[in-house]
């Protein structure tokens, strides 16, 4: 089994992903550079990191959804491979239009970093499985524009159909019913906001983001 991170110009939490997906699982993880057109073969997981891709020109996430290896990657989601978007990454996905709805400036106009206690929305994805029915966890945060936003017809949808992965418990930036992370309708592409990279092992304050890459891993 392997992982893949993606590089994008401005990405500063890529390290962290590959250092945290190979000590809570173990398996490999490779660096892709955005101008790649291909990525590695054989791969169970992608990852969007954290950061300021393109220092956020335009709109957060926007030009970096243009970068060339994002074919590639659209084209592995096709296929069935999990993909997971982290914060920039989340935003990423949006503008590539793998996930539905838009993130937008804090409801505040603040930047929010600090731990964050989320609920489990929904346990049985493929990202959420290893939860085995814990329903609050807790991931930390770090964004200026993470307040989720969708048309009413696209929040039904992503409500009736278990697209809604995590919920915030105390709301920080503004989304719309709380949404901290949704999921494709297929159920391979995550989107959140908290970073689980950022949350794996105690040390650092909560080991629950562990669980979210171990889950993947077992499901593939």
């Amino acid at each position: 089994m392997s992982a893949a991170v993606i590089v994008f110009p401005g990405s500063n939490c890529d390290r962290d992903c590959k250092v945290a997906i190979e000590r809570s699982t173990g398996e490999t993880v490779d660096m892709v550079w955005h101008q790649e057109t291909e990525l590695p073969s054989g791969l169970d997981l992608i990852v969007l990191p954290g950061g300021f891709s393109y220092g956020d020109y335009l709109r957060c996430g926007a030009m970096a959804a243009l970068s060339p290896v994002m074919q590639a990657v659209k084209q592995a989601a096709d296929k069935g491979v999990a993909v997971v978007g982290i914060c920039n990454g989340f935003q990423i996905l949006c503008e590539a239009g793998m996930l539905p709805g838009a993130l937008l400036k804090n409801a505040g106009l603040k930047y929010v970093c600090k731990p964050i206690s989320l609920t489990v929305a929904n346990g049985q994805t493929r990202f959420t499985a290893g939860y085995q029915g814990q329903r609050e966890v807790v991931m930390t945060q770090g964004n200026g524009d993470g307040n989720y936003f969708c048309d009413a017809e696209t929040l039904a949808r992503l409500e009736g159909e278990g697209q809604v992965v995590f919920r915030y418990v105390d709301n920080p930036n503004g989304s719309v019913d709380d949404i901290a992370g949704i999921q494709n309708a297929r159920g391979n592409v995550l989107g959140l906001m908290p970073h689980p990279d950022r949350s794996f092992e105690e040390e650092l304050g909560s080991a629950d983001g562990a669980t979210l890459f171990r889950s993947v891993f077992a499901a593939a």
